[in-house]
């Protein structure tokens, strides 16, 4: 009955696989380049300035995007007993995707860039991704027209709140007018641009950072350890907490700025009452990963899946703490952030994908896994990577800010900028070590699961999937 629907589902999660390793790679380049930034060979198609956002638009568009469409509509459909709504739109959604992101990430390359936060493509990319991200909801949203079930499973919530707001506030971020071919210029200006580009920025990370991979979580965790979700009542103070609260936090990335101070303020407020949905659903998460005690003691996609939620705790304990005034004065424009980004980054999305990528691969192509050995290898050096990455930039970024703010006994500054980069020089390393370990354990996951497709029996998968 699912056919195209599992095709369709493989085409997405190889496309977020290998868009995933490019888009490590390359952060893992611009890592390097922090380190010995002679390693930019002068080339101007390999410096930071174009890498970065290179880095962040495949990890975003590519592995995200790819991985949170492909199970969404997964999902949708199994959940609403029905067949997508369209077969045909689904696969023009799919290639469509990825040829936008190539030409896009081109583009960038080529030099045409927007200068805006995870925002970076030129109008005619952001006409397509708009185009198709229509699209997605169309599908979406068809398909659970023509349910068949009475009640919408709750990761339909979590998916559904996710195109509706990325959506919207991608269309108004990239509102501009066009002077030629690649080159626009934004209509919002001055405060009202920053105020605009934080709405959109710390909405990408709220929502397909967060409440997307929350919504899969609810479906791919009960079916791992072959129990029901903890709490349906936590699910929704989840889903109501995230749609209430982080569409009017961004501002705090705004603090001491000639934004209004209300606005700030607001920024502030909404940003701690985060904790109460974030933590809600961490709680919720870890005692339904928890239920089943044997698979939790034996299974390390199990462990992965912990993992994940853990460092999701993490991420949203720091999120809202960076937002209060006197943390924030210290910690904001350091690589503190970068830290805190990549402990949610590779922590949670990360070990989220990974534990995903392993329970659902072999399901799909109904083969056993190749190997738990090599997930347990990949489990070590991905924990390894991750504390090295995250420790690294969270001491280097409490001493850089500690010295940016220091004064001498006539007022002026203690440290230069000269002095503080070569403060954070061993942090530097440190973090590109971190970064290199991980990517080796994404290595070993990818040997794993091409060593599981290719092998040549399959098995009865028991049970739905």
């Amino acid at each position: 009955m699912y056919e195209n629907e599992e095709k369709l589902t493989k085409a997405f999660v190889i496309a977020a696989i290998i868009w995933g390793v490019i888009g490590m790679c390359i952060g893992l380049m611009a890592a390097l380049q922090l380190y010995l930034p002679q390693l930019n060979f002068a080339n101007e198609y390999i410096n930071f300035g174009k890498i970065r956002p290179l880095h962040t638009n495949a990890i975003i568009f590519g592995l995200v995007c790819n991985f949170i469409i492909g199970l969404s509509l997964y999902i949708v459909a199994k959940t609403s007993v029905v067949n997508l709504i369209s077969k045909g739109l689904s696969w023009f959604l799919f290639w469509g995707w990825q040829i936008t992101l190539v030409i896009g990430l081109i583009s960038i390359a080529l030099g045409y860039t927007s200068t805006k936060e995870y925002a970076e493509f030129e109008w005619p990319i952001d006409i397509a991704i708009v185009v198709l991200w229509l699209t997605f909801g169309y599908i979406f949203f068809g398909t659970l027209a023509k349910r068949k079930t009475k009640h919408i499973f709750v990761s339909n919530w979590f998916s559904g709140g996710v195109i509706i707001v990325i959506g919207l506030i991608y269309l108004i971020n990239n509102l501009a007018i066009p002077v030629y071919a690649f080159k626009g210029y934004s209509i919002f200006s001055g405060a009202s641009d920053a105020l605009v580009q934080w709405w959109w920025g710390h909405n990408a990370v709220g929502f397909l950072l967060t409440a997307g991979f929350v919504g899969t979580n609810y479906y791919f965790i009960p079916k791992l350890v072959n129990r029901p979700i903890y709490s349906y009542r936590l699910s929704l103070i989840t889903f109501w907490g995230l749609i209430g609260f982080y569409t009017w936090a961004g501002t705090h990335h705004l603090l001491f700025t000639s934004v209004p101070t209300w606005i700030q303020n607001i920024g502030i407020v909404m940003s701690i009452l985060l904790w109460i949905p974030s933590w809600a659903g961490a709680y919720n998460a870890w005692m339904t990963c928890t239920s089943n005690k044997e698979e939790m003691r034996k299974n390390p996609v199990v462990w992965f899946f912990l993992s994940s939620i853990a460092y999701y705790a993490l991420a949203t304990f720091e999120g809202p703490l960076m937002a209060i005034r006197w943390f924030n004065m210290i910690a904001h424009n350091t690589s503190w952030v970068i830290g805190h980004v990549h402990s949610g980054a590779l922590g949670w999305v990360g070990m989220t994908c990974i534990a995903t990528f392993y329970y659902f691969i072999p399901k799909l192509y109904k083969k056993e896994l190749y190997s738990y050995g090599l997930v347990k290898v990949h489990f070590v050096l991905a924990h390894v990577g991750v504390l090295f990455y995250i420790v690294s930039l969270w001491i280097g970024g409490i001493g850089q800010g500690v010295k940016s703010l220091s004064l001498t006994e006539s007022g002026s500054l203690t440290y230069s900028f000269v002095d503080i980069l070569r403060f954070m020089e061993p942090y530097m390393l440190g973090r590109a070590i971190g970064g290199a370990l991980f990517i080796l354990g994404m290595l070993v996951m990818v040997y794993n699961l091409i060593m599981t497709v290719k092998k040549t029996q399959k098995v009865v998968i028991e049970g739905a999937y």
